[in-house]
């Protein structure tokens, strides 16, 4: 039996989730703050022995509690509700413990189950709460939520209900979920029957010493060997040759802990310029009977012996993860009577103290060690489940798209959107996004191409877009180079901001907009106008000449224009769609003045807008493009567009001169137009300007 689905009501961020589980490893990802550790948290208190406390209900119902006090209505109290369902094999063992669990079932495949907490009496909460705080002028000295935060009383008033689910048709495709009460204990000995769930915790402290809160891996794989191992006997004659007996442990253990070794190099540890892991025994008379152990790594060579505390945190953690869930797993397997028939592992970020190349390892191979040790227990079905927490795009790189559960803030249900803090969250999975076809220069791109690009290409450059606020989608590396300085200069309040930048190319970026759109992040794309010829081969020219079209695939696309014309009379409302949270940022005609000469020159990349931008330091070498300019300024529009558009110039080379300069220049009025959206859009509006002197004259006026 399998947990398939969960689904989470008034608890934290989480006002009311669904989320898909995998049947081996789940992967939630999200921005910090997103919902993820709570999704993990509910179950330590309904499953995990963890008390839950008034804040663990979500902000949304914190009014309810004084709805209710002006009511008296128990229906207006909120409860904690967590739904586990269940997919089963009819043809199983486990299917007949199932239905003798739950007979009245309809559905022989799907079992679901639902535990909540709330107030067990409401009308005795009333009554002892206004006895604790009577009326005095019209008020109470404290609310309701604030009395059942203090003295436990949270606890003494309140109680876990349990339930069974079934799914029932109710009209056409309509599902309606049917709770059946069940009695307290026949609810607790249900749930004990489904289901357990063990937790690797973020905080493993791990360290060399023994104080109280640090794990030493010694002590860990002491305790795993008493919990887990077949046990040696220890004769009368240990007390007297320490030495021999020490001997004889140490091969015992090297025998026992053969498989969980095993597990640990199937997790690449040791790597090849590691030293091997070898467990000794250190036996006194006084602790002969208590499988005292010590960790030691070898140096296969030289016969070098190093303590434990010669090995950093990284390699540490590692094993420590390894012990923890082969522990879970081994414990689960010697169940001996009415074994939970699901076990639920989380392992909460698993990339601490690790480098990148250990962190894509272990999840690689988790879920496969921990398969092959229930082969090993000739128990192939024993499997258990693992949900894995994570602020790694490491990790993420090396796990199957579909596994992705990713989290989202958002307001509360009845909210306006974009306004205010974010107090809930929302849970979308990467398995139910199916891209839609497009069609792009005649040519058909299926939903099934357009999701194998994006795959391919989150797995080839480490994309954290899951844990940002808001991606920018850019051409190249030279637009990538230059954006924490255009931000610097435009938009100051993005630094405060988790932003990703996304090389994609103009070809590229409309790909994107079917994922970001379901993600709901808000997206800059900013690309070049690719101006070419009006007629016949599409080669490339400057972007004022008359009918010229773009080759750029996603300003197509996206703004449904053909021609650079088009695209030039475009306003800055125009270049925004709200509903997809989306601005389009590309070149504008730059008015260029000199001598009493103007001229409007249009650029196609995003080099020649930063040349006309800056003529002025252009002609005065304090930026330099590597051509001397013409003195009239049609030919100097000339040689700049030739210039750049020529196989000697290294855009690479010219963002990194701009980088290095001395000399400050203006960014493109394009790119500085879509930061600014992007600024109002995640920070709200500007602050007023403050008079007080206190403050540097610099930020009142906004120069830089």
């Amino acid at each position: 039996m399998k947990l398939s689905a969960i689904a989470i009501r008034n608890f934290r961020r989480l006002e009311d989730v669904s989320i898909d589980i995998e049947e081996k490893e789940t992967i939630f990802v999200g921005p910090n703050n997103s919902g993820k550790t709570s999704a993990t948290a509910i179950f330590r208190c309904f499953l995990g022995g963890r008390e839950f406390r008034i804040y663990d209900f979500s902000v949304a119902r914190m009014a309810d509690f004084e709805k209710f006090v002006e009511s008296g209505n128990p229906a207006d109290l909120p409860q904690i509700s967590l739904d586990l369902w269940f997919t089963i094999d009819p043809n199983t063992i486990a299917f007949g413990r199932v239905f003798t669990l739950l007979p009245s079932l309809s559905d022989f495949t799907r079992v679901g189950f639902r535990l909540s907490y709330g107030i067990d009496d409401a009308k005795k909460l009333r009554e002892q709460y206004f006895a604790a705080y009577p009326l005095t002028d019209g008020t109470r000295s404290k609310t309701l939520f604030q009395y059942l935060a203090t003295d436990n009383n949270l606890a003494r008033h309140s109680l876990v209900r349990y339930a069974s689910l079934e799914e029932k048709a109710v009209e056409g495709s309509v599902v309606e979920v049917v709770a059946t009460p069940l009695e307290p204990e026949e609810g607790k000995r249900l749930v004990r029957n489904l289901v357990r769930v063990e937790f690797v915790d973020a905080q493993r402290n791990i360290n060399d010493d023994d104080s109280s809160r640090s794990n030493r891996l010694s002590a860990a794989f002491a305790a795993y060997y008493r919990k887990n191992l077949e046990q040696a006997d220890q004769a009368a004659e240990a007390h007297k040759v320490i030495d021999e007996n020490n001997r004889q442990l140490t091969g015992h253990y090297k025998t026992q802990f053969a498989p969980l070794i095993g597990l640990i190099a199937g997790l690449g540890v040791p790597s090849v310029n590691d030293r091997e892991l070898r467990i000794i025994s250190s036996l006194s008379p006084e602790t002969a009977l208590r499988g005292n152990t010590e960790l030691l790594y070898v140096d296969p060579g030289r016969k070098h012996e190093l303590p434990e505390l010669y090995n950093g945190l990284g390699f540490k953690n590692l094993i420590y993860m390894a012990i923890q869930a082969r522990h879970f797993h081994s414990q689960w397997l010697m169940t001996a009577e009415s074994r939970p028939l699901c076990l639920l592992i989380f392992i909460e970020e698993p990339e601490v103290h690790l480098h990148a190349q250990v962190q894509q390892t272990f999840i690689a191979n988790i879920w496969s060690v921990i398969d092959q040790s229930a082969k090993d227990a000739k128990q192939p079905d024993l499997v258990p489940q693992l949900v894995v927490t994570t602020h790694s795009s490491h990790i993420l790189d090396a796990v199957d798209f579909e596994k992705v559960r990713y989290f989202q803030r958002c307001h509360l249900t009845g909210e306006e959107a974009h306004e205010g803090i974010r107090n809930a969250s929302a849970v979308r999975s990467l398995r139910a996004f199916r891209p839609e076809a497009d069609v792009i220069d005649g040519a058909t791109i299926s939903p099934e191409q357009a999701l194998a690009f994006l795959k391919r290409y989150l797995r080839l450059t480490h994309c954290d877009l899951f844990f940002a606020d808001a991606a920018i989608l850019v051409e190249g590396a030279v637009e990538k180079l230059l954006m924490p300085s255009m931000i610097e200069t435009s938009a100051k309040r993005l630094r405060t901001t988790y932003l990703t930048v996304l090389e994609v190319g103009g070809a590229y970026a409309h790909r994107f907009e079917g994922l970001l759109a379901y993600l709901r992040i808000p997206y800059l794309i900013i690309t070049d106008l690719d101006s070419v010829v009006p007629t016949g081969y599409p080669s490339a020219c400057r972007a004022d000449v008359t009918g010229a079209r773009t080759s750029n695939a996603s300003l197509k696309s996206l703004c449904g224009k053909e021609t650079v014309a088009d695209l030039i009379a475009m306003s800055q409302a125009e270049k925004i769609v709200v509903a997809k949270d989306r601005c389009v940022a590309f070149q504008m005609d730059v008015k260029v003045s000199e001598n009493g000469v103007n001229l409007a020159m249009r650029p196609r990349t995003l080099e020649e807008a930063i040349a006309y931008e800056n003529f002025a330091r252009i002609r005065s070498k304090a930026i330099s493009i590597g051509i001397d300019i013409p003195a009239a300024l049609p030919d100097a529009y000339q040689a700049l567009y030739d210039r750049i558009r020529s196989e000697n110039f290294k855009k690479t080379d010219f963002a990194m001169s701009l980088l290095a300069g001395t000399a400050d220049w203006n960014v493109p009025a394009y790119i500085a137009e879509g930061l600014e959206w992007l600024e109002l859009r995640l920070c709200g509006p500007a602050p007023e300007p403050s008079n007080s002197s206190a403050v540097p004259p610099s930020i009142v006026t906004g120069e830089v």
